[in-house]
């Protein structure tokens, strides 16, 4: 019984673990791909400015609000226009990630305001990589 109880726990623990390290390597690899001006040039999205404001130590509740609406935007398009998918894997655990982080921001906005501040991070970058995705898919990125 308790080698069963352990057994779970370290697989669960292991789960984590390479759930974190997936979404930290996919965040960071298309961080390599991404152009600021790229995510900035959609302007119905505040990712870009939400980042900026972030390193200048401004209240966080304005943010969390300002990547709450950007999400809520981001999936209405999803869900609702043609031809704009999040059938890969990669995007479905940003999906995933960007929900957990957005807990986590709740459990330590008044705890850890620093942990608070790394989840809107993290939150923009997930955000900014799946609107860049979005954006190649809907052919956006052409230049006008």
């Amino acid at each position: 019984m308790l080698a069963s109880i352990l057994i779970i726990c370290f697989s669960l623990a292991l789960l984590i673990y390479w759930f974190r390290y997936c979404c930290m390597l996919l965040l960071r690899n298309s961080r390599d791909q991404l152009v600021a001006v790229s995510v900035a040039r959609y302007n119905r999205f505040s990712v870009a400015d939400v980042l900026e404001r972030l390193g200048n130590r401004e209240a966080l509740d304005p943010l969390h609000h300002a990547l709450d609406r950007d999400y809520q935007v981001f999936t209405y398009l999803v869900e609702h226009a043609a031809g704009l998918e999040l059938e890969s894997l990669e995007d479905r655990l940003l999906l995933i990630d960007y929900k957990l982080m957005r807990v986590w921001y709740r459990v330590t906005k008044t705890v850890a305001p620093l942990q608070a501040r790394k989840a809107l991070t993290e939150m923009a970058s997930i955000l900014g990589v799946l609107v860049h995705k979005m954006g190649e898919q809907a052919g956006l990125n052409a230049e006008a």
